[in-house]
C-alpha cells in the first residue's frame, strides 16, 4: 500500500478524527493508572501508530525535541483537571517570540468504570496552535504596549527584568534590541520559568476558534 505524505492539513484532520474515535473506545490498560504522563505517553504512541497506517513521516527523536520535525508540530496531550504540559528550554526568545514550532494539544477527561474494569478517555477539546502563536501571553502583550507607547530599550529591559525573564543582562539587551526591529505577534499560552517551560493551555482552549492560529479541530 502506497502511504501518502503527512502535511500539516492531514496531521490536523487527522488528529480531530483521532480524539472523535477515541472518545467512544475503552481502554483497559488505562483503567485505575493515576500518571497523567503515562496516559498522555499512551496516547501519543496511539496516535502515531494511526498516521502510521496511512501516511509516511520523519518521527521526531530526542535531538530534535518534537513529534513532527519536518511540519515543525509538536503534540501535547494533557488532562482537562490541569490542562499543562512541560516542554525543552531552548532561549529566553521563545517567551516572546514563539517556541519555534506549532502544537497540536489533545484535552482529555478521564473516567475509570469500574464495571468493565476500563478506562474511557472523553477527549474535550483538540486545539492546534500555530507556531506564530506559541508566545506567552502577558509577555508578548506587555512588549506590544511598550511599543504602543512610544517605549524604547531600556523600557522594554526594565521590563524583562520585571517579569523574571531567565537571561542576563547581555541576553536582556539582545532580546530588546529583536523587539525593536521586530514586534512580537500575541501569544496564547502561558508559559512559567523552569529547568524546562511549563505550558499552560486554559487560553488556547477558551480562544480556539475564536482567534486566528488557535484552530478547534
Amino acid at each position: 500500500m502506497n502511504k501518502q505524505k503527512l502535511t500539516a492539513d492531514s496531521l490536523k484532520k487527522e488528529a480531530g478524527d483521532f480524539a472523535r474515535r477515541m472518545s467512544r473506545e475503552k481502554f483497559p490498560k488505562l483503567y485505575g493508572v493515576t500518571d497523567g504522563k503515562a496516559v498522555g505517553t499512551y496516547i501519543e504512541h496511539k496516535f502515531r501508530e494511526t498516521l502510521a497506517k496511512k501516511y509516511s513521516f520523519r518521527a521526531g527523536s530526542s535531538a530534535s525535541g518534537i513529534d513532527f520535525p519536518e511540519l515543525e508540530v509538536d503534540v501535547k496531550v494533557t488532562s482537562i483537571k490541569q490542562p499543562q504540559s512541560s516542554c525543552p528550554f531552548k532561549s529566553a526568545q521563545q517567551k516572546i517570540f514563539g517556541l519555534g514550532y506549532s502544537l497540536i494539544v489533545f484535552v482529555y477527561e478521564k473516567i475509570d468504570d469500574r464495571k468493565e474494569r476500563a478506562a474511557r478517555l472523553n477527549f474535550l477539546h483538540t486545539i492546534f496552535v500555530d507556531k506564530e502563536k506559541t508566545g506567552d501571553y502577558q509577555m508578548t502583550t506587555g512588549v506590544r504596549q511598550i511599543l504602543e507607547n512610544s517605549g524604547n530599550k531600556d523600557d522594554l529591559i526594565a521590563f524583562i527584568r520585571d517579569k523574571n525573564l531567565p537571561v542576563d543582562d547581555i541576553g536582556a539587551n539582545k532580546i530588546a534590541e529583536e523587539i525593536l526591529k521586530r514586534k512580537p505577534v500575541i501569544g496564547y499560552l502561558t508559559i512559567s520559568n523552569a529547568l524546562q517551560w511549563r505550558l499552560q493551555y486554559s487560553r488556547v482552549i477558551q480562544e480556539a476558534g475564536k482567534v486566528s492560529g488557535v484552530e478547534a479541530l
